[in-house]
């Protein structure tokens, strides 16, 4: 398998059949698409499986029996990963806030890197317009608490936008990886840099999703706020 792209959902089920068709329209070679299905009530693991009758054999479902959160989600697909065999690993959200066409440009960025994070916040990123002035300062200031709290020389550390290699997910420990919120992308990526893995990023334009709620919770702000100084005293190289 060249290439799989993780996609953890939770009441996806409006955004799934654009988001692969999307995706199958790219013609990357051997690429495929594990769905991370966290019992979603509204049925989206029944229509992931539908996906096969249109891309037989491509389109692979991982059903787990309680949302969890999304880093439980991600490490699960990510094991998923390994023994499906992949040499390339693409995660992104369901919810069509990450642009497929921006994909090509990450694997190609693995020609000299390990790990291609899709950063809104270098030149040539961006945020959907729609965005408040409120929404982008909170963004941007998590980021700058997180690259502080971790010294990650990253710009965009809760990108869920990323493209790496098969040896990444090998060396990375994933039975290690605590968080469970949104601050997982953050400990990823620190993971890797203390690892000594080759990082860069890639400029994309996010997008509001188009269906569907957000994830997003006082919890998973919360957890955030204090996993970022624990990892800085708890991960080592």
């Amino acid at each position: 398998m060249q290439t799989l792209i993780v996609v953890p959902t939770y009441n996806e089920a409006a955004n799934l059949p654009e988001l692969a068709a999307q995706l199958f329209a790219l013609r990357l070679p051997d690429m495929h698409l594990l769905v991370v299905d966290d019992n979603s009530p509204d049925g989206t693991a029944a229509v992931a499986d539908g996906l096969n009758t249109q891309h037989a054999g491509y389109v692979h479902v991982l059903r787990r029996k309680a949302k969890e959160g999304l880093g439980r989600a991600y490490v699960a697909g990510f094991a998923e990963a390994l023994r499906l065999g992949a040499k390339r690993v693409v995660q992104m959200d369901a919810d069509l806030s990450h642009p497929t066409e921006a994909i090509p440009r990450l694997l190609a960025a693995l020609e000299g890197h390990d790990l291609a994070i899709g950063s809104r916040y270098i030149p040539g990123g961006g945020v959907a317009q729609d965005w408040g002035l409120a929404r982008k300062l909170i963004s941007r200031g998590g980021d700058i608490y997180v690259r502080l709290a971790l010294g990650l020389p990253v710009k965009d550390t809760k990108s869920g936008f990323k493209a790496f290699r098969s040896e990444v997910l090998h060396k990375v420990g994933l039975e290690h990886i605590a968080s469970a919120g949104y601050i997982f992308q953050a400990e990823f990526v620190y993971r890797c840099y203390k690892l000594g893995f080759r990082i860069t990023e890639v400029p994309y334009l996010f997008h509001e999703r188009r269906a569907g709620k957000s994830k997003m919770s006082l919890s998973i702000l919360t957890e955030a706020l204090w996993r970022s100084l624990w990892l800085r005293f708890k991960v080592r190289g």
